[in-house]
């Protein structure tokens, strides 16, 4: 992250956290931003301009527009020979501007409809087209996130998620603070609740912080 607080001066760092209440009126996130402060230049009350980036990972992306959402399953036209199409269920991910990520069921270089497909979205006038299914392609490998184990204190519990005071993870360069994490299944909170000390590790994927592994731990640990 680089934030730039004065004409022609950038200060490099990184979001040591990102708080996981969010303001009801602005919908926005409270992040904590980590800055050496080099000669003092930086003073409480002032403003400045963020910029984030990050290390490149392959994907495939589709234009939004060519992706069908039914409800059922998520689906892309195929441009075959012959003037034919053929109905593709594809995994997404990410989105960004108007293109859509394709995690499963594509495979470079093939072509997909990304204009006309309104006519063809609906569950009804596909149900009777044999979709070819989303483990078929195949899309760029990217390494499998690392995971990172700490211990904390449950301050919050729901059905897809949990709030965590935990203790440092020197491997991301994190202090001990409270933070929201995703749970990978809902499962994995069962016989946990709030108050529990616990032992857990999580991944990082972009912003989203998800834990794979949790076990309630004694007091004494």
């Amino acid at each position: 992250m680089t934030l730039t607080a004065f004409p022609g001066e950038r200060f490099s760092g990184h979001v040591s956290a990102i708080l996981p209440e969010a303001t009801a009126d602005s919908r926005t996130l409270t992040a904590r931003i980590e800055l050496p402060n080099r000669g003092g230049r930086l003073r409480p009350g002032m403003y400045g301009q963020a910029a984030f980036g990050g290390g490149a990972t392959p994907a495939l992306l589709v234009p939004s527009e060519a992706v069908i959402r039914t409800g059922r399953r998520t689906l892309v036209m195929l441009a075959e020979a012959g003037g034919r199409y053929r109905p593709a269920e594809i995994q997404v991910g990410r989105e960004s501007g108007d293109r859509t990520e394709v995690l499963a069921g594509l495979s470079e270089g093939e072509r997909v409809v990304a204009s006309g497909q309104f006519l063809l979205d609906s569950e009804a006038s596909l149900s009777g087209l044999q979709a070819r299914p989303a483990a078929t392609g195949s899309p760029p490998s990217s390494p499998r996130p690392s995971l990172y184990e700490t211990t904390g204190r449950i301050e919050r519990l729901e059905a897809s998620g949990v709030t965590l005071s935990h203790q440092p993870v020197p491997a991301l360069q994190w202090p001990a603070m409270t933070m929201g994490f995703t749970l990978a299944d809902p499962k994995l909170a069962q016989g946990l609740k709030v108050g529990d000390q616990v032992r857990f590790a999580f991944d990082e994927v972009g912003s989203t912080h998800t834990v794979r592994r949790i076990e309630k731990i004694g007091a004494g640990q």
